[in-house]
Protein backbone atom coordinates (compact mmCIF):
# COMPACT_ATOMS: atom_id res chain seq x y z
CA UNK A 1 0.00 0.00 0.00
CA UNK A 2 0.90 3.11 -0.18
CA UNK A 3 -0.16 6.54 0.88
CA UNK A 4 -0.46 10.33 0.21
CA UNK A 5 -0.27 11.02 4.56
CA UNK A 6 -0.86 14.47 6.24
CA UNK A 7 2.52 15.44 7.20
CA UNK A 8 0.85 17.23 10.68
CA UNK A 9 -0.68 14.03 11.90
CA UNK A 10 2.38 11.28 11.29
CA UNK A 11 1.13 10.22 15.41
CA UNK A 12 -2.29 9.47 14.07
CA UNK A 13 -0.97 7.49 11.10
CA UNK A 14 0.94 5.44 13.34
CA UNK A 15 -1.56 4.79 15.33
CA UNK A 16 -3.49 3.88 12.60
CA UNK A 17 -0.85 1.40 10.87
CA UNK A 18 -0.27 -0.39 14.12
CA UNK A 19 -4.15 -0.80 14.80
CA UNK A 20 -4.04 -2.88 10.91
CA UNK A 21 -0.76 -4.66 11.88
CA UNK A 22 -2.21 -6.28 14.24
CA UNK A 23 -5.22 -7.04 12.36
CA UNK A 24 -3.14 -8.49 9.28
CA UNK A 25 -0.97 -10.59 12.00
CA UNK A 26 -4.57 -11.66 13.60
CA UNK A 27 -6.19 -12.86 10.34
CA UNK A 28 -3.60 -15.16 9.14
CA UNK A 29 -1.01 -12.75 7.32
CA UNK A 30 2.27 -11.17 7.64
CA UNK A 31 2.63 -7.71 8.36
CA UNK A 32 5.87 -6.45 7.30
CA UNK A 33 5.29 -2.49 8.58
CA UNK A 34 4.72 0.90 7.69
CA UNK A 35 7.39 2.73 6.55
CA UNK A 36 7.47 6.49 6.98
CA UNK A 37 8.99 9.38 5.59
CA UNK A 38 12.56 10.06 6.92
CA UNK A 39 14.15 12.08 4.08
CA UNK A 40 12.76 12.94 0.95
CA UNK A 41 8.85 13.55 0.33
CA UNK A 42 7.38 14.17 4.07
CA UNK A 43 3.88 13.11 2.62
CA UNK A 44 4.60 9.62 1.43
CA UNK A 45 4.07 6.66 3.63
CA UNK A 46 3.95 2.85 2.67
CA UNK A 47 2.82 -0.54 4.34
CA UNK A 48 4.01 -4.11 2.95
CA UNK A 49 2.14 -7.16 4.02
CA UNK A 50 1.56 -10.80 2.78
CA UNK A 51 -0.61 -13.75 2.66
CA UNK A 52 -0.40 -17.51 2.00
CA UNK A 53 -2.77 -17.30 -0.79
CA UNK A 54 -5.10 -15.17 -2.53
CA UNK A 55 -7.61 -17.10 -0.80
CA UNK A 56 -6.67 -16.07 2.77
CA UNK A 57 -6.75 -12.28 1.92
CA UNK A 58 -9.84 -12.53 0.21
CA UNK A 59 -11.15 -13.90 3.58
CA UNK A 60 -9.33 -10.84 5.74
CA UNK A 61 -10.56 -8.59 3.15
CA UNK A 62 -14.38 -9.83 3.75
CA UNK A 63 -14.05 -8.64 6.95
CA UNK A 64 -13.54 -4.97 6.22
CA UNK A 65 -16.85 -2.57 6.96
CA UNK A 66 -18.05 -6.11 8.91
CA UNK A 67 -15.74 -6.71 11.43
CA UNK A 68 -15.95 -4.19 14.54
CA UNK A 69 -11.77 -4.65 14.81
CA UNK A 70 -11.59 -3.22 11.01
CA UNK A 71 -14.49 -0.61 11.26
CA UNK A 72 -12.48 0.77 14.70
CA UNK A 73 -9.47 0.90 12.89
CA UNK A 74 -10.41 2.40 9.36
CA UNK A 75 -12.28 4.89 11.95
CA UNK A 76 -8.98 6.08 13.20
CA UNK A 77 -8.22 7.17 9.77
CA UNK A 78 -11.34 8.38 9.11
CA UNK A 79 -11.92 10.46 12.06
CA UNK A 80 -8.15 11.74 11.94
CA UNK A 81 -7.90 12.86 8.30
CA UNK A 82 -4.11 11.15 8.33
CA UNK A 83 -4.62 9.50 5.49
CA UNK A 84 -5.58 11.86 1.94
CA UNK A 85 -5.08 9.34 -0.60
CA UNK A 86 -3.62 5.47 -0.62
CA UNK A 87 -3.19 2.80 -3.30
CA UNK A 88 -3.20 -0.71 -3.13
CA UNK A 89 -0.92 -2.69 -5.49
CA UNK A 90 -0.28 -6.74 -5.70
CA UNK A 91 3.10 -8.01 -5.88
CA UNK A 92 4.81 -10.96 -5.71
CA UNK A 93 7.82 -11.58 -4.33
CA UNK A 94 11.04 -12.76 -6.20
CA UNK A 95 13.21 -14.95 -3.58
CA UNK A 96 16.24 -16.60 -3.17
CA UNK A 97 16.56 -19.93 -5.18
CA UNK A 98 16.33 -22.84 -1.96
CA UNK A 99 19.04 -24.83 -3.75
CA UNK A 100 21.39 -21.84 -3.97
CA UNK A 101 21.18 -21.31 -7.65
Amino acid sequence: MEYTIDPAKAAEFERFGRAWMALVNKHDGMHHGYFLPSEGASDRAMALFSFDSFATYEAYRARFGVDPDFIAADRIRDDSGCVLRYERTFMRPVLPDPAGS
